[in-house]
């Protein structure tokens, strides 16, 4: 009966690790999760801010492409 003793005995040492990194991860994953949300938030907005301009170079480039080219003296 000793060698169950041995095997369950590493087995709860194992769980027991196991457990505390799985508490110490769900500690820290919001703090992760809400500084991930600043990050995107401001990716986003740069993002918008890239299209915008974008947007503004497109309209220019193809409302001077209809006009007619200026002949050159």
């Amino acid at each position: 009966m000793e060698i169950f003793g041995d095997i369950f005995g590493g087995f709860m040492v194992m769980m027991f690790i196991l457990g505390f990194f799985l508490v110490v991860i769900w500690f820290i994953l919001p703090f992760v999760i809400f500084a991930m949300k600043g990050k995107l938030d401001s990716a986003y907005l740069l993002l918008e801010e890239m299209n915008r301009r974008l947007a503004a170079l497109e309209k220019e480039r193809h409302s001077s492409a209809q006009s007619p080219p200026e002949k050159s003296p």
